[in-house]
């Protein structure tokens, strides 16, 4: 994942956040960015940023469920998760002055 990104709808980000509230197989991992960022990610963009968090071992595969299978955050994607909010945080919070103190 890019971890210098502080795009707020960077699928890597996106799927990092779906995740921290507990393992969710792909499409509800969909379902649930859809739902808190307004953001509809297709498959190939889903799994991409799945297979990059993975090998970044930012994510990891549970058992499978069926057909479906289950991700959950590890301990260093968690980590990295929260870095990156942290550093979107304090964009927010500068760009939010800044246009105040324009007003």
């Amino acid at each position: 994942m890019r971890t210098a990104s502080a795009n707020p709808s960077d699928p890597g980000l996106l799927v990092l956040v779906s995740l921290a509230a507990g393992p969710r197989h792909g499409h509800a991992i969909l379902l649930d960015v859809q739902d808190f960022a307004g953001v509809r990610l297709g498959p190939g963009t889903l799994y991409g940023a799945i297979s990059r968090l993975e090998s970044e071992q930012m994510i990891e595969p549970m058992a499978s469920d069926g057909r479906r299978r289950p991700y959950r955050i590890t301990d260093h994607g968690r980590s990295t998760l929260a870095g990156r909010l942290r550093g979107l945080e304090l964009t927010v919070r500068t760009g939010l002055h800044r246009v105040a103190a324009d007003s």
